[in-house]
């Protein structure tokens, strides 16, 4: 720790935050930008770190006395609204009542980077400034005079990190066993490498490198840097491959914010690029012969600066005018979500049947096991009726679902926690079922594949992340998308909503609450919302909304599916027969609709390789 000053008690105390894969750095700086104190401790991704592990990080670098005025806190990790609101959810634990500025450590680089005394041409300030950061991971991130971002790899070391020095470093484990095995040789980069790691011999690598960390790859770069200033063969091709992997991403975030004839500052940053001149020089090469109006400068000051920059804008001192987001989306403007749906009313929210307690299950911590079920049951009994109230709007998305797939359209359910379960769980009913594919019918949950079996903190309040999984779907015009929502107010379900409407799609709201407001330009096409009432457990809305819900999905797609032919009578004549039981179930069917003996019907399925349609038709034929 270090202290330079010692400032008046009123004096305004900015506090900057950056945390990477390598360490995390604070910075406490006056209004005259003194330094007051300096603290350092070990990496904080995001996504590494527990709410409570956060907390405790943030605790360890500023809760001292003097006061903070704001802070603003950049880590490696943070992608979505819903990270950020993790950060400064921590952050309001550590400072209470203290604004703060939540983003990620790209946008602390970049706006040290604005706020740098190396001088930079107005052409090229006036159009785009793109970081080229290359440390222990990598990533290119820019943004445009107005406002505008996007960003080019940040995918971590197992999907991307091009040119950073996790990559140098994996790329030379991977060359000197690969030389070793075609030469018998160990070459003089590999006895570089055992001796940084101590170890004895080839084989010694297969035991360290399954237990290595991020980190511990990236250190072995060094070395690969000094094996090039030896004139190592195999570290030059590495660091060739390197560097052009580092200029191509540059350029490409570049392409995806200004033509190319336009003038862009690149900047680079990060230990691997500031560290290594060489290296650096070869990068900053490549950038002007690919983009010919390029302008390449070092990163002059340390990027924590960048967060300290962002401490003091978000309290209105700073005096420069730097044009930034508060809330540093990172977007691709070639399909740019930036519109924030409006929400439904908060007034809506307190009238919601789903929020109000039930006045019959007020004694339910008292009843027996006997009579708290026939209370479950009585409230349930409910449910149809409420629903056969909102039959002509289930009848009306019917339709619009059969249209859908008669025209190569597909279905989507989104929604978070219990309602992102049930539309997952309908969805991957359906190839069993009706021998669908998988992508007619599609469910999605806010937070993803993790969010099946365990609550994802504050996946379901972000609704750019709704949007975003509604454009990779490239949901469009031929579809139907479901938001599940049991108070009807998920943002992340809102989110998605808006942006399959902005595409054209046929869009349904099904949710518990008949008392929700919805602003006209963001209603959906169709709300679908029975009166369950209250639930037996305040809140708990996978009783009787989950129930409700179940059964309004088995209304959409298995009477689409009858719609679509899949269904003869009462059997599922498209039943996929994966195993034993439904083996023996299409025996059945193809038995009831031929009318032919046990053994026969398994021959005919067995001749038309277990497709029903296909046997019965055969049979049928063949009996003529």
């Amino acid at each position: 720790m270090n202290r330079k000053s010692a400032p008046s008690a009123r004096a305004p105390l900015f506090l900057g935050i950056e945390g990477g894969g390598t360490r995390t750095v604070a910075l406490l700086v006056d209004a005259q930008e003194r330094l007051v104190r300096r603290i350092e401790t070990g990496p904080a991704n995001l996504r590494l770190l527990t709410d409570d592990k956060l907390v405790s990080q943030l605790r360890s670098l500023g809760s001292r006395p003097p006061e903070i005025t704001s802070v603003a806190v950049g880590l490696a990790g943070a992608r979505t609204e819903a990270d950020r609101e993790r950060i400064r959810r921590a952050a309001g634990r550590v400072w209470p009542g203290i604004p703060c500025h939540a983003t990620n450590d790209l946008e602390t680089a970049l706006m040290a980077a604005e706020n740098s005394a190396f001088y930079v041409p107005r052409s090229v300030s006036n159009t785009a400034r793109v970081l080229v950061l290359s440390g222990t991971g990598s990533c290119c991130f820019g943004r445009t005079w107005n406002g505008r971002t996007a960003k080019v790899g940040g995918w971590g070391h197992v999907l991307g990190d091009k040119g950073s020095g996790f990559e140098i470093g994996l790329r030379a484990l991977k060359a000197v066993v690969y030389y070793y095995d075609c030469d018998g040789v160990w070459s003089k980069l590999g006895q570089r490498l055992l001796r940084k790691l101590q170890l004895n011999e080839p084989d010694d690598l297969i035991g360290w490198i399954q237990k290595a960390g991020k980190d511990e790859v990236a250190a072995l770069a060094v070395e690969v840097f000094g094996a090039q200033a030896g004139g190592d063969r195999i570290a030059i091709d590495i660091l060739e491959g390197a560097a052009h992997g580092l200029a191509n991403d540059a350029v490409a975030c570049a392409r995806r914010l200004v033509k190319s004839e336009e003038p862009v500052q690149f900047v680079l940053a990060g230990g691997v690029l500031l560290r290594q001149p060489r290296f650096a020089r070869k990068v900053a090469g490549l950038l002007r012969k690919l983009w010919p109006k390029a302008v390449v400068t070092p990163l002059q000051r340390e990027s924590v600066w960048g967060a300290v920059e962002l401490a003091k804008q978000l309290v209105g001192s700073s005096r420069r005018k730097k044009a930034h987001f508060s809330k540093s989306e990172i977007r691709n403007p070639k399909s740019e979500i930036n519109h924030e749906p409006q929400l439904p009313s908060l007034e809506s929210l307190k009238l919601s049947p789903t929020e109000r307690r039930n006045p019959r299950s007020m004694n339910l911590d008292k009843l027996s096991i006997a009579d708290a079920i026939l209370l479950m049951l009585g409230e349930d009994k409910k449910i149809p009726a409420a629903i056969l109230v909102e039959r002509k709007k289930i009848e009306r998305a019917v339709n619009w679902i059969v249209r859908a797939f008669r025209h190569g359209g597909r279905l989507f359910y989104v929604g978070a926690g219990t309602s992102g379960r049930l539309g997952v769980l309908d969805a991957s009913e359906c190839p069993p079922t009706f021998r669908t594919p998988p992508d007619l019918v599609q469910g999605i949950v806010a937070g993803g594949r993790r969010a099946l079996w365990e609550a994802v903190e504050g996946a379901e309040d972000d609704p750019l992340a709704g949007a975003r999984v509604i454009q990779f779907r490239d949901a469009g015009r031929k579809d139907v998308v479901v938001g599940i929502a049991a108070s009807g107010r998920t943002p992340f379900v809102w989110g998605a909503l808006g942006e399959a409407r902005k595409r054209g799609a046929k869009t349904v709201l099904v949710c518990f609450n008949p008392n929700l407001e919805i602003p006209r330009r963001n209603r959906p096409d169709l709300v679908i919302a029975p009166n369950v009432g209250t639930e037996l457990l305040t809140g708990s809305t996978r009783l009787k909304s989950g129930t409700a819900t179940k059964l309004i999905l088995n209304m959409f797609t298995t009477l689409a599916m009858v719609q679509m032919g899949k269904v003869v009578s009462n059997l599922m004549v498209d039943v996929n027969p994966s195993n034993v039981k439904l083996r023996d179930r299409a025996v059945r069917i193809v038995r009831d609709l031929t009318g032919v003996d046990d053994a026969t019907a398994r021959q005919g399925l067995e001749n038309a390789r277990w497709i029903v349609k296909d046997a019965c038709w055969r049979l049928q034929r063949r009996r003529r």
